[in-house]
C-alpha cells in the first residue's frame, strides 16, 4: 500500500508539473480551441521508410515563439497551431535539414508529408566539449526504431559519452548508475548482474543477439550499453528474468575519425585503446577498435591483463541496402579472487586487501571470438533485416574458496576447484518490418524468425590438498598458502556435453490508434531442445520445451513531451538453468520457471535534452523448485519469488553546461513460497531495499569541467538464508576534465573520493567483496 500511495503521489505531482509547464500552444492535443488547427504529417526518407525521432518545428512569421514535436516510430507527427504563415523545419540525425513555408488557413486539419534526403557523408565539424547523455530512440526494445519515450518498458541507456566521462571499463562500472540493477561478483571470474531481484550470468546480448558465456566484457568497442528491465522474451527469447543487458557495437562510418586514449593510475593501472574509422570510397568504410590493459588491484596478488581487437566493415552497395560485418577477438586473464569470509553475521573485520589461498594457482582466463553480420534492405514500406552471430568461447578458472571462520577467529576453512567451459554459439535472426495504414490507424508490423544452436562442454575438478583432503584450515592472520595441490574429479564433478537447438517465431504490432494512444502487442513461440550427455556415466537425457511468451503494452500521450504506459510481459527459464550446467532424471521432468511482469510508468521530456522516467512494477517468479514436505527426496514446483519495486531515472542535460545521469530504486524482493534454497518470507540476496545514484558533469569554463558522482545503498543480505548482512554505504566519485586543444583532452577520475570502507557485493556468505580503496586514473585522449 505504501508503494501504491507513493506511486500515486508522484504521478499526481508529475501531472501538475506538466500542466504548469504547458506552453500557450498545445502540442498534439486531442482537440483544437477556437481559431486553432491541427497539422498532421509524416517524415519519410527517400525510400518512403518512416523516420522516428525527427524534430519538427513550426516558426510563425513575425513572432519569436515556435511549436515543436518529435516524430513517432511510424514517422507521424502532430502540431496544434493558430492560422497563419509558418516556416516548417525538420531535423533528423543522418539526414539533410528540410525547411519549407507553410500557410494555415481557417479550414480543416491539414496533412503534410516530408521527404528527407540522406546527409552528405563528409562535413566540416567544429569540436566542442559539450556532451549528451541522452538517447532519443533505440532499436532493441521493439526491433523497430522507437523513441525511448514511447517504449512501454523501463530502459536505461548508458551512452559512450557517459562511459568516457566516468572512465568506465566493465559491465560492473555501467551498472553502478543504472536504477534497479546491482552487480554480483560471479565467483570473481565473470560478469553477473541482479536485475529486479533476479541474478544472471547469461542475460547478456550484443546487437540484440545472445552472448551468454561467463566472462568479463570490456567496453572499448561499444557505442552504448542498454539495460532493458523486466522480462521481454518476445524480443530476446528465453531467460531475461529481470531484464537483459544489450551492448551496441560501433559501426564503420563514412566520416574520417581517429582517436587514441592512454591511461594510467594507482594499483599499476595501464591501459591503451584506439578507435580508427575511414571511408574506403563511397560504398565501403572500415573501422578498427583495439585495447590493451595491464593492472594490479587494491587486493593483494590480484591483477589482470586483457586485450582485444575489433575490426568492422560497412558496405552500402545501393541506396536501399546496408551490410555491416564485424569481428572481435578478446582475451582476459586475471587472478581468480573469491574475496573474504564472514564472521558472526557480518563481513570479516580483516584488511580489505587480504587474499585467501594460493595466488600462484589461482587463474581465470577467457578467449572469445565473435563474428557478426547484419544486412538491412528497404523495399518501399518493407524493411528486411537479417543478423547472424557466431561465437566461440573458451573459459577456464581455478580458485580457492574461503569458508567458515572458527569461533576464536584463529582459523578459516579453505577449499579449491577448477572449471572449464567451451561453447560455440550460432544464431540467426530474420525480421520483416512493414508500415501500413488501415484508415486513421497506423501499424508497424513485425514478424521474425530466430534459429540457433549452442554446443557446450563442461568439465570440473576438485582440489585436493596434499593429494588427500578437499578442505583444510589455514591461519586467519596469514591465509596465503603454498600447500601442494592436485586437481582431479570427484564423484559429482561435471563432465558433460550439451547440445541445444532452438527455433522461434514472433509477431508484434505497434499500433497508433490516435496521436494520443499507442498499443504494442505480440507473442513469441519458442521450440527449445536440450540434449545432455554425461561423459562420466554415459547417460543421455533430453528435454524439449514449447514456450509461448506474450507481451502487451499501452502508451498514452496526453501532451507531446509526456508518455504514460502500462505493460505485461512473460519470460521462461528452462530447467537446465541459464548456463546448461546440468540435467538429471529429476530436473528433466521439471517445467520451465515462469516470470510475469506487471509494470506502469511515466516518461517525461522535461526539456528537449532531459528525460525523467518513473516505473512501478511487480514481478512474480513461479514454478521454482521446492522440496516435498512429505518426501524430502522429491521435488515439487511450488516455490515462488516476488519483487515489488519503484524506480526513478533521470538522464540528460539540465543546462548546456550541466549533464546528469542516475536515479533511485526501491526493491522488495522476497521468497513468496518456500523453495529448495529458502523459506517463505526470506529476502532475496544482494537486493537492497533502497539505492540511489547520481552523476553530475559540470563545465565551469569553456575548456574545464568537473564531475561528481554519489552512490548509496542500504544494507542487504549476502545469501538467501539471511544470516549475513552487508552494511549500507555511501560512496563519492570525482573527475576533472581539461581540453588542452580541440583535439586533445586530459581527464582524471577518482573512485571512492573519501576513501570509505565498504562492501560492494558478495557471491555467498563466505565470499564477500570489499569495495576499492581510493583509486586515481589519468587519461589522455587525442583525436586526429
Amino acid at each position: 500500500m505504501r508503494l501504491i500511495s507513493l506511486t500515486s503521489a508522484v504521478w499526481l505531482c508529475l501531472g501538475l508539473l506538466a500542466l504548469g509547464q504547458q506552453p500557450p500552444v498545445s502540442l498534439g492535443s486531442s482537440g483544437t480551441g477556437a481559431g486553432q488547427l491541427t497539422l498532421q504529417g509524416r517524415v519519410l526518407d527517400s525510400t518512403r521508410a518512416a523516420i522516428a525521432g525527427a524534430r519538427i518545428a513550426a516558426v510563425p512569421e513575425g513572432r519569436p515563439s515556435s511549436a515543436s514535436t518529435l516524430s513517432e516510430s511510424n514517422g507521424e507527427f502532430s502540431l496544434t497551431l493558430e492560422p497563419g504563415v509558418y516556416t516548417l523545419t525538420i531535423i533528423a540525425e543522418g539526414f539533410q535539414e528540410a525547411s519549407q513555408p507553410l500557410r494555415l488557413a481557417e479550414t480543416s486539419a491539414q496533412f503534410q508529408e516530408v521527404i528527407l534526403q540522406v546527409a552528405p557523408r563528409r562535413d566540416t565539424i567544429v569540436v566542442t566539449e559539450t556532451v549528451d547523455y541522452q538517447t532519443v530512440a533505440i532499436l532493441s526494445a521493439t526491433k523497430t526504431q522507437t523513441p525511448l519515450r514511447d517504449v512501454p518498458q523501463s530502459v536505461t541507456v548508458v551512452t559512450r559519452e557517459l562511459i568516457r566521462d566516468q572512465s568506465m571499463q566493465s559491465i560492473g562500472d555501467v551498472v553502478r548508475y543504472v536504477p534497479g540493477l546491482n552487480t554480483n561478483p560471479g565467483e570473481g571470474n565473470r560478469d553477473a548482474v541482479i536485475i529486479r531481484g533476479n541474478n544472471s550470468t547469461a542475460d547478456f546480448f550484443v546487437n540484440g543477439l545472445r552472448d551468454d558465456v561467463q566472462y568479463y566484457r570490456d567496453l572499448y568497442n561499444l557505442e552504448q550499453v542498454e539495460a532493458l528491465k523486466g522480462p521481454n522474451a518476445l524480443i530476446f527469447g528465453r531467460g531475461g528474468a529481470g531484464g537483459v543487458i544489450n551492448r551496441v557495437t560501433k559501426e564503420a562510418g563514412f566520416t574520417p575519425f581517429s582517436e587514441i586514449t592512454l591511461q594510467g593510475g594507482t594499483h599499476g593501472n595501464k591501459r591503451f585503446s584506439t578507435d580508427f574509422d575511414r571511408p574506403l570510397g563511397d560504398k565501403l568504410a572500415f573501422r578498427f577498435n583495439g585495447l590493451y590493459e595491464n593492472a594490479e588491484s587494491f587486493r593483494d596478488h590480484v591483477g589482470l591483463e586483457r586485450y582485444g581487437i575489433s575490426p568492422a566493415l560497412t558496405i552500402e552497395p545501393g541506396a536501399r541496402t546496408k551490410v555491416n560485418l564485424s569481428y572481435e577477438y578478446f582475451h582476459d586473464n586475471r587472478l581468480a579472487d573469491r574475496g573474504i569470509p564472514s564472521f558472526q553475521g557480518k563481513p570479516d573485520d580483516i584488511g580489505i586487501s587480504t587474499f585467501f589461498g594460493n595466488p600462484d594457482e589461482s587463474d581465470a582466463r577467457a578467449d572469445v571470438n565473435l563474428g557478426l553480420v547484419s544486412v538491412d534492405h528497404q523495399m518501399g514500406g518493407l524493411n528486411i533485416r537479417n543478423r547472424t552471430l557466431i561465437g566461440d568461447y573458451d573459459k577456464f578458472y581455478q580458485n580457492f574458496v574461503p569458508g567458515a571462520v572458527t569461533a576464536d577467529r584463529s582459523q578459516v576453512a579453505l577449499s579449491a576447484y577448477n572449471n572449464t567451459t567451451v561453447r560455440r554459439n550460432v544464431f540467426n535472426q530474420t525480421d520483416l518490418i512493414y508500415t501500413v495504414s488501415t484508415g486513421p490507424i497506423r501499424h508497424a508490423l513485425l514478424t521474425g524468425v530466430e534459429v540457433g544452436r549452442q554446443m557446450t562442454g563442461n568439465f570440473r575438478n576438485t582440489g585436493y590438498f596434499n593429494n588427500s583432503a578437499t578442505s583444510i584450515s589455514v591461519a586467519h592472520a596469514d591465509p596465503v598458502i603454498s600447500t601442494p595441490m592436485t586437481f582431479r574429479q570427484n564423484a559429482t564433478d561435471a563432465d558433460n556435453h550439451i547440445r541445444t537447438n532452438l527455433a522461434a517465431v514472433y509477431l508484434q504490432d505497434q499500433v497508433s490508434l490516435t496521436r494520443h494512444v499507442q498499443l504494442v502487442a505480440g507473442v513469441r513461440f519458442d521450440y527449445f531442445d536440450l540434449n545432455f550427455e554425461d561423459n562420466r556415466t554415459g547417460a543421455e537425457l533430453r528435454r524439449i520445451d514449447h514456450l509461448v511468451s506474450p507481451r502487451a503494452g499501452i502508451v498514452l500521450k496526453p501532451v507531446g513531451p509526456l508518455s504514460v504506459y502500462g505493460s505485461y510481459s512473460v519470460s521462461y527459464l528452462p530447467s537446465s538453468g541459464d548456463q546448461f550446467s546440468s540435467l538429471t532424471t529429476i530436473t528433466q521432468q521439471v517445467k520451465p520457471e515462469r516470470f510475469n511482469n506487471y509494470e506502469a510508468g511515466v516518461k517525461w521530456n522535461i526539456s528537449r535534452y532531459l528525460l525523467l522516467t518513473i516505473a512501478a512494477y511487480r514481478m512474480d517468479r513461479i514454478n521454482t523448485r521446492a522440496t516435498d514436505p512429505n518426501d524430502p527426496t522429491r521435488i515439487l514446483q511450488t516455490g515462488s519469488q516476488r519483487t515489488n519495486g519503484f524506480e526513478i531515472g533521470i538522464n540528460g542535460s539540465i543546462t548546456p553546461d550541466w549533464q546528469i545521469a542516475g536515479g533511485y530504486a526501491y526493491q522488495d524482493a522476497f521468497i513468496s513460497s518456500a523453495t529448495t534454497a529458502a523459506r517463505a518470507g526470506a529476502l532475496v540476496a544482494q537486493v537492497p531495499h533502497h539505492s540511489f545514484s547520481l552523476w553530475n558533469n559540470y563545465r565551469i569554463m569553456p575548456r574545464v569541467g568537473v564531475g561528481l558522482g554519489i552512490l548509496h545503498q542500504t544494507e542487504m543480505y549476502a545469501g538467501v538464508d539471511n544470516t549475513v548482512i552487508l552494511p549500507g554505504y555511501v560512496r563519492a566519485d570525482g573527475a576533472v576534465f581539461f581540453s588542452l586543444t580541440e583535439r586533445v583532452r586530459l581527464q582524471a577520475n577518482i573512485e571512492n573520493l573519501f576513501d570509505r570502507r565498504y562492501y560492494a557485493n558478495a557471491h555467498s556468505n563466505s565470499n564477500i567483496y570489499p569495495g576499492s580503496s581510493r583509486a586515481l586514473r589519468l587519461g589522455l585522449t587525442a583525436r586526429f
